[in-house]
C-alpha cells in the first residue's frame, strides 16, 4: 500500500485525516449494523467473514448467546493479519488503518448493543432496500477513509500478500478474495440468494466509493477541432471567462495541419459552447468527457486536497 503519510500531531492536517476515519468508520458501521447484518448478507471481506462466523456461532456460547460480536470477531482476524502483512510486506500501511479497523470493530459492536441485531429499521423482507441503502453508507464511509489515505485493512492485506508470492494482478485478487468469501456465505447458510444480494452490496460500495472519492463529475473536457477556432477561442476567453490550450495537430486522412482546441467548462457552460460551435461550424468534430475533478485557477483550489 502507498498509504504512509505522517501528519504533524494535532496539526489541521491531522484532525482532517483523523475526522475523516473517525465519522467514515463510523458511518459504515451504521451501514453493516442497520442494513447488513441482520439479514445474513455476507460482502466479502473481514466484516463478511466476520458475519458468517457470528451466525454459526449462535447458541455456542452461554456469554455470547446470539454469537460472536462481529466487531470483536473482525479484530480478532485484522489484528493478526496486520501483524503478519508489516513481517511479509514491510510497515507501508500505517496506523492509521490500524485505527480504521479498530474503529470499525468498536463502532460495530457498540451500535449492535444499542440497536439490536433484528431488523432494527423494521424493513421485514425487504432485503434488496437494505443492500442498496447498505451499500450506500458503506461506500460513503469507505470513501471518507481512503480520502484519508488509510484503508480497513482485512483483504486488501491478504491480497497483497499474495500478490508478493504469485504476481497475480492485485484487482483480480481482490474480486477473487471477496468473491470467495460471498460463496463462503452461500456454503454456511444455504441460501442462494444471498450472494446476489451481496455482490449487490459490492457494485453499490465500489460505484459510491468513486463518487466519494472524486465527486460527481459537474464539470466537462472537451477538445474541439474546428475551422472556425478562432472564434471559438474568442467564445471560451472572452464569454465563457475560461482558459485552454491550443494544440496543434496533424489530420490522418488529408496529412494537414489542424488546431485542437482543450478546454474545461461547467455543465452549463459546456451547452453553450456546444450550441455556438453548431451554429458556426457544424462540421467541427468535439470530444466531450466527464472531468471528476478539475484542479486550478476557476475550479478547485490545490490547497482543499
Amino acid at each position: 500500500m502507498t498509504f504512509v503519510t505522517k501528519e504533524k500531531l494535532f496539526s489541521r492536517e491531522w484532525f482532517k485525516v483523523y475526522g475523516l476515519i473517525f465519522f467514515g468508520t463510523f458511518i459504515m458501521s451504521a451501514g453493516y449494523v442497520l442494513f447488513i447484518n441482520p439479514y445474513r448478507v455476507v460482502p466479502g471481506g473481514v466484516i463478511g467473514i466476520s458475519i458468517v462466523i457470528h451466525y454459526l456461532t449462535e447458541g455456542v456460547f452461554s456469554f455470547w448467546p446470539t454469537g460472536i460480536p462481529i466487531g470483536l470477531m473482525a479484530l480478532t482476524i485484522d489484528i493478526p493479519l496486520a501483524l503478519l502483512g508489516v513481517k511479509i510486506l514491510g510497515p507501508r500501511f500505517g496506523i492509521k488503518t490500524v485505527v480504521g479497523f479498530v474503529l470499525t470493530a468498536t463502532f460495530m459492536d457498540v451500535l449492535t448493543y444499542f440497536i439490536g441485531q433484528d431488523d432494527p429499521l423494521n424493513l421485514g423482507d425487504q432485503i434488496l432496500l437494505a443492500s442498496i441503502f447498505g451499500g450506500v453508507l458503506i461506500g460513503f464511509g469507505l470513501g471518507l477513509i481512503f480520502r484519508s489515505r488509510a484503508t480497513t485493512g482485512g483483504t486488501d492485506l491478504i491480497s497483497m500478500m499474495i500478490n508478493k508470492f504469485t504476481g497475480v494482478p492485485l484487482g483480480q485478487l481482490l474480486i477473487i478474495v471477496d468473491s470467495i468469501i460471498v460463496l463462503l456465505g452461500l456454503i454456511a447458510f444455504g441460501d442462494w440468494k444471498i450472494p446476489l444480494y451481496s455482490w449487490i452490496v459490492i457494485f453499490i460500495t465500489g460505484q459510491v466509493v468513486d463518487i466519494t472519492l472524486r465527486g460527481i463529475s459537474y464539470e466537462k473536457m472537451m477538445f474541439i477541432i474546428s475551422d472556425n477556432h478562432e472564434e471559438i477561442r474568442q467564445k471560451i476567453i472572452f464569454d465563457l471567462n475560461r482558459g485552454g490550450t491550443i494544440f496543434v495537430g496533424r489530420g490522418m486522412f488529408q496529412n494537414n495541419e489542424r488546431n485542437v482546441i482543450y478546454t474545461n467548462v461547467s455543465r452549463r457552460e459546456y451547452q453553450i459552447l456546444k450550441d455556438f460551435i453548431r451554429e458556426i461550424d457544424p462540421r467541427a468534430f468535439i470530444t466531450v468527457v466527464d472531468a471528476y475533478e478539475v484542479l486550478g485557477e476557476g475550479f478547485k483550489s490545490f490547497h482543499d486536497h
